[in-house]
């Protein structure tokens, strides 16, 4: 039976940065990896903005970030963690770079640092528009050279498995899907951490890619780990309109930094009736004005508009962004760019301490998955890559001093089912789908939410997708499908006393 000393479920910057950390701190340890599919698909490649540090204090402050942070989160943030992260920020930054992470600098050699929606300074650091796949590719390239991680794509953690002695709980090992066998095995560890992303799946329009169906918030709820402000999700204002297209391509938060206007079908800026900073209000506030705007004008999208700003500055800040819209026909220099909100950060889930520690000892969560106190009721931009690098630091530092103390289990489980029933036909689990993010989007858009309806129709669909199974088989399609059903439960059951909607 196979083992670890440490499990790292997922493979975006949190959970590189701390297999990274980890090995070449402990040599002695062994770290496994494993990805629902390949490494390099996770929303960290998706991140095009960049990552938020005060690198100049002369014309920026800690203090400036850290309320701009706290006044994003619209006071539900936890301030200790927001002042923790934010003043780690340049030392983590430091470190991502000696691995090799590029950011953009100006012709003076200065960072070409980028403004966007809710900060009050110049402070994202950037690479180009696809900040988020440069550093997966560093991180990456340097995990597949260090001897003492393994990396497993194709190899989907399906549940944890958790044992209590002296009425503790600890997490004692996985059970997983091994796609290139297909085959369900058991893995031991005596640490696993989380850093599976969000859950942005369960929504008609999502920027999120189609593996980000909630596992770890599942599997975590199923272990009986704490679930927090799940019903916190926010949408981004600026995803390209492209009818049913799922995911929506992600137009950066950076574009209306550059200069970019939101208007509507009359070719009118209507954002600072909302709020005095127009288009660089936070995503809440932006993505609420253009939901009400299309309500009003009853139109599917408003319009982002670049035709005044420079074309060559543009498509040098912007290359992926710009050869995405001119692929499908689009060109921004003289073209107005469709846009709709669309689910995009999950504020909260499983959670942690200030070392990412969930309520098992021996369990961690970190990155998006994480509940950890710095983004309260709204994400403050270019702030998820960061809480990652800052989190993934404090875990690695946690473990280090912790392990020791935990021993593999020396039970053998055996999981109940060897193998998976592979089908060729997946339509009806692709139907069922649709139905819960056509749920999900409706009651959690709604002002009128009816809980107990919502939790009637979950119910209804955990039975038709169970008839779509023999008793004596699982698949993959199903197993995905029960995590979003889980998932979804949690955020309609936490949304009962929220009145306001996140975005």
């Amino acid at each position: 039976m196979p083992k670890t000393d440490i499990l790292i479920v997922g493979s975006g910057i949190s959970g590189l940065f701390f297999a990274i950390k980890t090995a070449r701190k402990r040599p002695d340890l062994s770290i496994c990896i494993m990805t629902k599919e390949k490494a390099n698909n996770t929303n960290t490649q998706l991140a095009q903005g960049g990552i938020a540090v005060v690198t100049n204090q002369l014309k920026d402050s800690f203090e400036q970030h850290i309320k701009d942070t706290l006044k994003s989160g619209a006071g539900l943030c936890d301030e200790e963690i927001v002042k923790m992260v934010i003043q780690q920020a340049p030392e983590r930054l430091e470190e991502l770079i000696e691995l090799g992470a590029i950011f953009d600098k100006n012709k003076e050699g200065q960072w070409d640092l980028g403004l966007e929606g809710g900060h009050s300074q110049h402070r994202i650091l950037h690479h180009k528009d696809s900040s988020g796949l440069e550093i997966e590719k560093k991180l990456l390239s340097i995990i597949t050279q260090t001897a003492n991680i393994e990396l497993l794509e194709n190899h989907q953690v399906i549940e944890l498995n958790t044992e209590t002695k002296r009425n503790e709980v600890n997490c004692t090992g996985a059970f997983f899907y091994d796609k290139n066998n297909n085959a369900i095995k058991y893995i031991r560890t005596r640490a696993i951490v989380l850093s599976t992303g969000g859950c942005g799946q369960l929504f008609e329009n999502t920027t999120n890619p189609a593996i980000a169906t909630g596992d770890g918030i599942a599997m975590a709820a199923r272990a009986g780990v704490e679930i927090k402000d799940m019903q916190y999700m926010q949408f981004h204002p600026t995803a390209l309109a492209s009818g049913n297209k799922n995911p929506l391509f992600l137009i950066s938060e950076a574009v209306r930094g550059f200069g970019a206007y939101i208007i509507n079908d009359e070719h009118k800026r209507f954002l600072f009736k909302y709020d005095l900073r127009g288009e660089l209000a936070t995503r809440d506030i932006v993505s609420r004005a253009i939901s009400i705007e299309m309500l009003e004008t009853q139109k599917k999208h408003v319009y982002l508009d670049c035709r005044h700003l420079d074309q060559a500055d543009f498509f040098k800040h912007f290359p992926s962004i710009s050869a995405h819209c001119n692929a499908i026909g689009l060109y921004p220099e003289k073209d107005l760019v469709p846009i709709v909100p669309a689910a995009h950060y999950q504020c909260g889930g499983i959670k942690v301490d200030r070392n990412g520690v969930t309520t098992i000892k021996n369990l961690y969560a970190i990155g998006e998955c994480a509940q950890t106190g710095l983004h309260g009721k709204n994400r403050l931009a270019s702030n998820s890559l960061l809480e990652a690098l800052v989190f993934a630091h404090q875990a690695s530092n946690n473990i280090d001093k912790t392990i020791a103390a935990f021993i593999f289990s020396s039970k053998i489980l055996l999981p109940k089912f060897s193998t998976v029933n592979i089908k060729n036909n997946y339509e009806p689990y692709q139907i069922l789908k649709k139905e819960l993010q056509k749920l999900i989007t409706s009651f959690y858009t709604s002002d009128e939410r009816d809980t107990h309806l919502a939790m009637l129709k979950i119910k209804m669909l955990k039975n038709e997708a169970e008839n779509l199974i023999d008793k004596n088989e699982i698949t993959i399609p199903f197993i995905d499908f029960s995590n979003m059903l889980t998932t979804a439960l949690i955020i309609i059951k936490q949304c009962q006393p929220e009145k306001e909607h996140s975005y």
